[in-house]
This record gives C-alpha cells, sequence and structure tokens, in this order.
C-alpha cells in the first residue's frame, strides 16, 4: 500500500495535539506523512509543532472550521489513502497496521473503520447499542445517527472524487453528511478492535456546543434527498428516517411553543418528499 496521508486538524488545542502527534508517530506501521492543518489557532500550535515535529507537515488556514481544514488536509495528501484523527483524540500503536492488513485482504474495500475507547471527563465509559459499528453496506444504519468516527477511518482518495468532501457549509453533522454520501455508494470494511480513544468531556469540544442536532441531521438528509444520487430501496429508508426525524422535530418544537420553526419544518417536509416523487 502507497503512503498513508494523516490529517490532523487542530484549533487551539496545543495542549493535546502533542499526544495526537505521538500516537501517529508511535505506530507499528510505518509508511505515512502527517499532515496537520491549523485552522487559526491563537495559541502556541505553530511554536510547538517547530520546535518538536520538524518532519511534520504543517499548515495553516483562516478560521473558517473543522470541514475546511480537513479538506485542506485531503487537498494536500499526498498518499493514496486518507486517514483524519482529530487533535484531542489518538490512536493505539496498531491502528494502521491492523487496517492496511484488512485492506489487502479485502480489497473490495475502499473505506474501513475500527471500534473505539470512549473516554469522557477522564473516565472510561460504554458505548451504547445504538452505536454499535459494522460492515458491509453500512448505509441504512448510519441514516439515524453518526456511526464512523473520523479518527477511525481511513479512506482510499478516489472516493472523494466520486462522492465529494466535507461541506464546508454545514456547521454541525458534517461527518454525518459525508458518510452518507460515502455509505451510499460504498460498502465499508471494520477492524473490530479497539484502536482509537476517543477523549470527550472538555469545554471546546464542538459536540458540547450542538443543540438541536437531529435538526441538523434533517437538514443532511434533505440535502442528501434533493442530490438525486440515492434510489430504490436506499431512498425508501432515507424517506422514512427523514419523515419520522422531521415529525419527532417538529412534536417537540410544539411542546416547546415553536410554532414557526415547527410550520417552517412542515413545509420543508412536503416540498422534500414532492422531489423524492419526481
Amino acid at each position: 500500500m502507497n503512503v498513508v496521508s494523516v490529517v490532523i486538524p487542530t484549533y487551539n488545542r496545543v495542549h493535546v495535539l502533542g499526544r495526537a502527534i505521538e500516537s501517529v508517530l508511535s505506530q507499528t506501521y510505518g509508511n505515512f506523512e502527517i499532515i496537520v492543518v491549523d485552522d487559526g489557532s491563537t495559541d502556541s500550535t505553530k511554536a510547538m509543532i517547530a520546535e518538536n515535529y520538524g518532519k511534520v507537515r504543517f499548515l495553516s488556514i483562516f478560521h473558517s472550521g473543522v470541514s475546511s481544514a480537513r479538506n485542506r488536509g485531503i487537498m494536500a495528501a499526498d498518499g493514496e489513502w486518507v486517514a483524519f484523527l482529530d487533535s484531542d483524540d489518538y490512536w493505539l500503536p496498531q491502528k494502521l497496521e491492523r487496517q492496511v492488513e484488512f485492506l489487502r485482504a479485502h480489497p473490495q474495500y475502499m473505506i474501513c473503520h475500527t471500534n473505539e475507547i470512549w473516554i469522557r471527563n477522564g473516565v472510561r465509559i460504554n458505548q451504547g447499542k445504538k452505536h454499535r459499528k459494522s460492515m458491509g453496506w453500512f448505509f441504512k444504519p448510519s441514516l439515524h445517527l453518526c456511526l464512523i468516527s473520523p479518527s477511525s477511518v481511513i479512506i482510499h482518495k478516489s472516493v472523494f472524487e466520486t462522492c465529494g468532501v466535507f461541506d464546508e457549509q454545514l456547521e454541525f453533522v458534517e461527518d454525518y453528511d459525508l458518510w452518507l454520501r460515502i455509505t451510499s455508494r460504498y460498502p465499508v470494511g471494520y477492524v473490530d478492535e479497539r484502536l482509537v480513544v476517543k477523549s470527550g468531556g472538555h469545554d471546546d469540544q464542538l459536540s458540547k456546543k450542538i443543540k438541536g442536532i437531529e435538526g441538523y441531521r434533517i437538514h443532511a438528509l434533505e440535502k442528501l434527498i434533493s442530490s438525486g444520487t440515492v434510489h430504490g430501496d436506499f431512498l425508501l429508508s432515507t424517506l422514512d428516517v427523514y419523515q419520522n426525524k422531521c415529525q419527532i422535530y417538529m412534536n417537540g418544537c410544539k411542546k416547546r411553543g415553536k410554532h414557526h420553526e415547527m410550520q417552517e419544518l412542515g413545509k420543508r417536509m412536503e416540498r422534500i418528499l414532492n422531489i423524492s416523487q419526481l
């Protein structure tokens, strides 16, 4: 396998970025490059990289969000395969080796993810059944919530040419949006080993700032339906999940007295359902 390009987006995370980089440098598979994309940090990220990691490719962009940072890394990647690592997460030493072995043994897969360890506020927590991961055609389970962690995935670069990259217009659920586009076209490989440590609970974590995440997922589903790229059984499943999410969200709006938001979503749903019948 040719070089794996490891893309690490970061924003004011100098206190954990070194741990993420060291976890890549400690990999038992050594044919990789590291690209750190600094999303306009105001801390000492640039100086830390220059002082400690001379072989790391460091790219700096104006602060514009994690999607822009990841996309800049994809564009700069020299590798045939791209792996992502969020700067607050880290890998166990055999992560890349296990995935490379899997992909060599199963060349039909162009994307592969792994199981994870979840740490929240320094305490290990168990994943719920709804977060259970698997392999194969992974589109239908992915409709309900984001089941692929960016830090666990390795993707052939050609997949981005087919499916596009992260949507920089989405403030949230940009990974959910991309995984739906990819899993509707490609089966997903899976290494059932806990090879990634996801560290959560800190104050600057993006997921802590999201309110009404289902509203953002609804928007992503509307994008997918309107794109005309899903058909047949996949489209029927998408419409079913979309309508269910809309109904739950509108019921919540009704309880909270958000009647205007409820009516607007109802109009959008009617328009999207009409588009799906064209």
